[in-house]
């Protein structure tokens, strides 16, 4: 069996400066785990995606895509990759068009957690700024969080990003409406434990992975608290990853049954991550990645896999797995 593993072209030209330049070194660094992993038990290979994608997938007589494209550019560029293997009819890792377009749009994903029964904050989406003398109507409780609808890891998300007045608003909100696609949402903060939550598998049959808390203790006084781009790029020695998160059993369901839902909500496929405070025992999902990273010892997702029996390896191996199963039960299903 041949497995492809597919990358995008470097996103630095557009996402300048520290935010693309991390993200394409954590892409390099992916791969290279990647492979060590694949190559043990696959015929393996690295491809990039561009226009000539279908035709070398084809050439190289690929079984199965390992799918690490988040897409270039576009407010739906985490399902492009998607579109173009399963129009090809070329099997892949991950979710499909429907859930990365879900997940990757934070506004459409909180609207489907409300009609879902999902806990998740209050929020408001500004496509303009005009939207913003609305706000002026509006009872809003400081602080509030502005960020992206369509971005991770952290980008479009700063110290600046909480805010706790009007003007300050105003500001933040402009200046993201000039770096990302609109709208920008305001949403309200979550004061509390901050935890996220892996999940493999497809359907009814979910694997919970060990829950890791983030916990934000330790980062000096005059940073809030809270997991921007900063933090994450400048702290991690001073942030605290807890797993197993020291919870009790009843708290510990609520946020296993909330991820899982929200999971289910969003139509994903094969391996996510759901990212979670809990206020007052109440767990509020804040967002879905459907595509996170996966840098070994690096990335969220591989600490919990290194929490538990899986490790690193196989957690791997288990994604491909759940993407080979999903397949023949589906082309076992078209033969009934």
């Amino acid at each position: 069996m041949k497995i492809a593993i597919l990358i995008d072209e470097p996103r630095v030209s557009y996402l300048p400066g520290e935010e693309g330049l991390n993200e394409d070194l954590q892409k390099r660094k992916t791969v290279k785990n990647l492979k060590e992993v694949l190559s043990k038990r696959f015929e393996c290979s690295l491809v990039k995606a561009d226009s000539d994608i279908i035709s070398k997938l084809q050439n190289e007589n690929v079984s199965l895509v390992f799918n690490l494209c988040n897409g270039i550019r576009g407010e739906t560029r985490q399902a492009q990759i998607p579109a173009i293997l399963e129009f090809s009819g070329i099997p892949y890792t991950g979710s499909s068009i429907l859930g990365h377009t879900l997940a990757i749009n934070k506004n459409y994903a909180c609207k489907v957690f409300k009609g879902s029964g999902v806990t998740t904050p209050e929020f408001i989406s500004i496509y303009d700024k005009d939207d913003l003398m609305q706000l002026r109507n509006k009872e809003i409780k400081f602080p509030v969080l502005v960020k992206p609808c369509d971005e991770g890891s952290g980008r479009g998300i700063h110290q600046d990003s909480l805010v706790y007045d009007f003007r300050s608003l105003k500001r933040k909100v402009q200046q993201e409406l000039r770096l990302y696609n609109p709208p920008i949402m305001v949403t309200e903060y979550i004061k509390g434990r901050e935890f996220t939550v892996g999940i493999l598998g497809n359907g009814n049959n979910l694997k919970v992975l060990p829950i890791l808390e983030i916990s934000f203790e330790a980062l000096p006084d005059d940073l809030a608290k809270f997991y921007s781009f900063e933090v994450k790029a400048n702290y991690a020695d001073k942030t605290i990853f807890r797993c197993p998160a020291p919870l009790d059993n009843k708290l510990k369901t609520k946020i296993e049954n909330t991820a899982k839902k929200a999971y289910n909500a969003l139509s994903l496929r094969d391996y996510a991550r759901v990212d979670v405070r809990v206020k007052d025992d109440t767990p509020y999902v804040l967002e879905v990645n459907s595509l996170p990273g996966l840098q070994k010892g690096y990335s969220d997702i591989t600490k919990m896999a290194s929490a538990c029996n899986l490790g690193y390896e196989g957690l791997i191996l288990k994604i491909v797995e759940n993407a080979i199963n999903r397949y023949k039960q589906a082309s076992e299903q078209k033969v009934v």
